[in-house]
């Protein structure tokens, strides 16, 4: 049985995704897919077995991959994130569920590699981007990250992004996960594996316009969602723990200042039609009305 919560302009669904695939049609085609799902790697989640044998966990992605390929308009986009050592697997699902890949974005870390005695340290995670046929939405964005080392001026009007995203730093378990991460009232994280406001801003403005659907099947802690409500796109998110879900509400009903997307949007401001995909007037308008109720008041 699966709870329905109505938030702001989208929806959560309480519940496992693949039950809702098998029995539920979507209210409305997704036209952006943030497949984050957990990683088979062991980690402690109350309502997922992250210890399937590896030929289970991938026969269950592909079931979620041609699920959501079904449930997408036609050029529709889907990012699926992964650890580095998935990549061969990941394609394979997109490709055998229909998807057509565009890029294989590096997401590189931040922090420090975790070193190996066998092989070189991991720095990175990949973010598979593909799309249902030919891409019916895509903005060409540019960035002005700080500059490397050995330039010698400031760029005139920023660079497009490409697919070696450097400049997002991951909400690490340290110092660096900073006020965004989402903690208990005794000072402890609320979920380790929480995604980055920074990164779901550049997915979204990069595959969808106003108004389009926004879909996230493990949503988490929300962070998809918080994102779509922002930009005024709809969103239908589902999760299967009721204390993530309760999370989600909270963080849609009173917007953070931690995730207000409005910091970012100078570091946008050479995009050439930013202000078609991205009206700042309700960005500040959510927060301006929500700041008050969200200072000091968030708990989970």
């Amino acid at each position: 049985m699966f709870k329905e919560f109505q938030v702001g302009n989208g929806k959560i669904i309480q519940g496992d995704c693949l039950e809702y695939f098998t029995g539920t049609p979507f209210p409305e085609k997704a036209d952006l897919t943030f497949l984050d799902p957990p990683f088979n790697q062991n980690k402690e989640y109350n309502y997922f077995d992250d210890n399937l044998p590896k030929e289970e966990y991938w026969e269950m992605m592909h079931k979620v991959c041609e699920s959501i390929h079904k449930n997408t308009s036609e050029g529709g986009a889907i990012y699926f994130m992964q650890r580095e050592k998935n990549t061969e697997f990941v394609l394979q699902c997109l490709r055998e569920s229909g998807w057509t890949l565009q890029n294989l974005i590096i997401w590189k870390k931040k922090t420090s590699a975790v070193p190996s005695n066998t092989k070189y340290g991991i720095h990175y995670q990949i973010i598979a981007f593909a799309t249902k046929g030919s891409p019916r939405v895509f903005n060409r964005l540019r960035i002005s990250p700080p500059l490397p080392a050995n330039y010698k001026s400031e760029r005139e009007n920023g660079v497009y992004v490409t697919d070696v995203w450097d400049d997002i730093r991951e909400l690490t378990s340290g110092y660096f996960a900073g006020d965004e991460a989402i903690r208990k009232p005794n000072g402890e994280r609320f979920h380790k594996q929480q995604t980055p406001i920074a990164l779901l801003l550049r997915i979204i403005l990069s595959s969808t316009k106003p108004n389009d659907v926004v879909f996230d099947p493990f949503a988490g802690t929300g962070t998809t969602l918080v994102v779509a409500e922002q930009l005024e796109r709809k969103f239908l998110g589902i999760e299967i723990d009721p204390e993530n879900v309760t999370c989600i509400k909270k963080r849609l009903q009173n917007i953070r200042d931690a995730d207000s997307i409005e910091k970012y949007y100078k570091d946008f401001s050479y995009t050439e039609n930013l202000n078609e995909i991205w009206n700042p007037k309700s960005v500040l308008a959510i927060s301006t009305k929500k700041k008050a109720q969200a200072l000091n008041l968030f708990e989970v």
